[in-house]
């Protein structure tokens, strides 16, 4: 398969080269899987549809799992205990979602089109590299009567990332406070709200998202409705 560079150093702000893949290269792909695959949630996220990845494969995701503090939110992380047991058959399709989106940029005809209002970003897995994010924002792009609202860590790839360009006003990003019991109130640059999660007896009042589905909330999913700080109690697996 032929490949097209890109290079997105003036955009971006970083000297990175990104393979660029087309509409007629596709076509060349013989693969019977679709190029995304979209997920219908259940639980919390009942209702809603996401594009998510492969937390097992992903570098920094298996970085934190394994750290040693205790207040480390990731060392509970839900993708893991689900991914390694009773949602172990769908780390073929997130995986497959993880290489391509992290491996190359796609042409904005062939990547999905989205009839829903509201949308998740990661509900499994976190930013795996620039073309990664890149690909998320193209998709937001070709779909602005959606809101995408991306949930992530990994404040190094946004800073770079939108260092010189302008975030659609429909994706929506979402910082997950790594520290549980620690309420960050202000969001970082270029981002519209942070997530928190406390234990149980922590900041009661402040809970906003403990209990709730969020196709009745929409908090997260909604921009200018004076909330930038969601609290929600950290859950068992």
């Amino acid at each position: 398969m032929s490949q097209l560079t890109l290079t997105l150093a003036s955009t971006i702000g970083v000297n990175c080269r990104i393979n660029f893949i087309t509409k007629t290269e596709r076509r060349n792909d013989m693969s019977n899987f679709p190029l995304v695959h979209i997920s219908k949630m259940t639980g919390k996220l009942d209702g809603f549809k996401a594009i998510s990845t492969n937390t097992m494969t992903n570098e920094y995701c298996i970085k934190q799992n394994a750290s040693t503090r205790k207040d480390n939110i990731c060392t509970v992380c839900y993708s893991h205990t689900m991914l390694k047991s009773y949602r172990k058959n769908m780390q073929p399709a997130l995986q497959r979602n993880s290489e391509a989106l992290a491996n190359r940029v796609f042409d904005m005809d062939l990547l999905p089109t989205i009839l829903d209002a509201f949308f998740r970003f990661n509900a499994h897995g976190e930013l795996i590299n620039l073309t990664h994010l890149e690909n998320l924002v193209r998709i937001a792009k070709k779909n602005p009567h959606c809101n995408f609202a991306l949930w992530t860590k990994r404040n190094d790839l946004i800073v770079k990332y939108f260092k010189n360009r302008d975030k659609p006003k429909n994706f929506i990003l979402v910082y997950s406070n790594q520290k549980v019991g620690t309420v960050m109130t202000k969001p970082p640059k270029h981002f519209d709200r942070t997530f928190n999660n406390v234990l149980e007896h922590e900041h009661k009042e402040l809970q906003n998202c403990t209990g709730q589905k969020c196709k009745d909330c929409r908090l997260c999913y909604t921009l200018n409705n004076g909330v930038d700080t969601i609290v929600e109690m950290v859950k068992k697996y």
